[in-house]
């Protein structure tokens, strides 16, 4: 018989509810057990998400709070920017939720109708009386008080087509011919609309997260890096028959000479002077120099170059820490649901930390000066409503991905 069975009841409750615990040889504390929730969802992921956004948010009204002064936007409110930034990531938000209550199984039967949709987009903006047109490039289509860029949600669409075409062709996938041309017949269509506008930036994070799931749905290796090679040469050549891209690799090799320190080189010079004015712990916040009309697009594409002048390179590290933990996460959860068949699923998540993880790539390296000038800007911080919508709903996919993993795990449908 257990000394507890000689207590009376309530007794023997309160011992069970506050369990004696020595803190030091001679002191003790009660303590309360503690209640365990279990959520349905990756919630490290989803405050990372959330704080980068809010600290985006803080950046953009940092970076435009002195637009005004610039006779380009003497016409603006001071808060113009930020104001619009806040209104993309409320709907974003709004449109996250909707997205995680859809079930994989529906993203699945709809993939091909949202790449066809994303397709007509983007033939749509490139008709001039359709598209709006800002320094020579078509590639928003005005909708009133709201502009939508079609390549932001080109690239969701190719993260869901490449996984449903993955899967649907999975008997054939060790036959290259077979498995690869049609898709990249589509994608090789969706690269030229994209050259139209032209975007060669997003063209190149399609391309990426395409290749990224044949790789990881199965493709022969040995052929899949043939056809990679293939694409490094036709990139290579794109680049080299483009006088004005041509133009911007010389600039990014030497931007501090005196040919280009003034012209394709300004930027990425300015962005170096950014960093440096930070150094290890930053000026402050609002403290910036640089997004005084000295950087231009310090609000969208050197984004990170305010945040490296105004936080130094304390600010910086911590930003690609949270980009490098969420990026591997998402690629987790997404081996996670292949572990468990739900292939689509995992090609799903693991397509959005490609794209997420490459174009934070890209547009880091971008400001610091170890890649060619490209317009990419960086996700959920930069600003652009289309941009901050797609990342936010796709993000909301790969929660759902998560939320039906862990149903399925507890026994539980998908």
């Amino acid at each position: 018989m257990s000394w507890r069975d000689w207590l009376p009841k309530r007794e023997a409750t309160e011992v069970a509810e506050h369990i004696p615990v020595r803190i030091n040889s001679r002191d003790f504390v009660r303590t309360r057990p503690l209640e365990v929730r279990e959520h349905g969802f990756d919630q490290p992921l989803l405050w990372a998400v959330v704080g980068l956004v809010l600290w985006g948010l803080v950046m953009v009204y940092s970076a435009t709070i002195a637009l005004p002064d610039s006779p380009r936007f003497a016409s603006y409110d001071p808060l113009h920017f930020v104001l619009r930034q806040g209104f993309a990531v409320a709907a974003g938000f709004v449109f996250a939720l909707v997205a995680f209550q859809i079930p994989m199984a529906a993203w699945e039967v709809r993939a091909p109708h949202v790449f066809a949709f994303s397709l007509l987009l983007l033939v749509a903006v490139v008709i001039p009386f359709i598209g709006r047109e800002v320094n020579g490039a078509y590639r928003w289509i005005p909708l009133g008080f709201f502009t939508f860029q079609p390549s932001e949600l080109a690239k969701f669409a190719v993260v869901l087509f490449a996984s449903n075409y993955m899967v649907r062709k999975m008997d054939i996938k060790e036959r290259f011919i077979r498995a690869v041309t049609p898709i990249a017949t589509l994608i090789a269509v969706a690269g030229v609309l994209l050259l139209l506008e032209p975007d060669m930036g997003a063209f190149m994070v399609i391309v990426v997260i395409a290749m990224g799931i044949l790789f990881l749905g199965g493709v022969n290796a040995r052929v899949f890096f043939l056809l990679s090679g293939l694409l490094l040469i036709a990139f290579s050549a794109m680049i080299w028959l483009s006088e004005w891209r041509r133009d911007r690799i010389f600039a990014y090799l030497d931007p501090w000479s005196a040919e280009h320190a003034l012209g394709r080189g300004y930027q990425l010079s300015h962005s170096l002077i950014a960093f440096g004015r930070g150094e290890i712990f930053g000026v402050g916040l609002g403290g910036s120099v640089e997004k005084l009309s000295w950087l231009p697009e310090a609000h969208t594409d050197f984004l990170m170059a305010v945040i490296g002048e105004e936080f130094g390179l304390v600010g910086v590290l911590l930003v690609i820490a949270i980009f490098m933990w969420m990026t591997r996460r998402i690629l987790q959860i997404g081996r996670q649901a292949i572990a468990l068949d739900q292939v689509f699923s995992g090609l799903v998540a693991q397509g959005v930390g490609l794209w997420i993880g490459f174009q934070a790539f890209i547009n880091i390296g971008v400001n610091l000066g170890a890649l060619p000038t490209k317009g990419l800007t960086l996700p959920l911080m930069s600003y652009g409503g289309s941009a901050i919508l797609m990342n936010l709903i796709a993000l909301a996919v790969v929660l759902r991905v998560d939320h039906e993993n862990r149903q399925m795990m507890r026994g539980g449908r998908a």
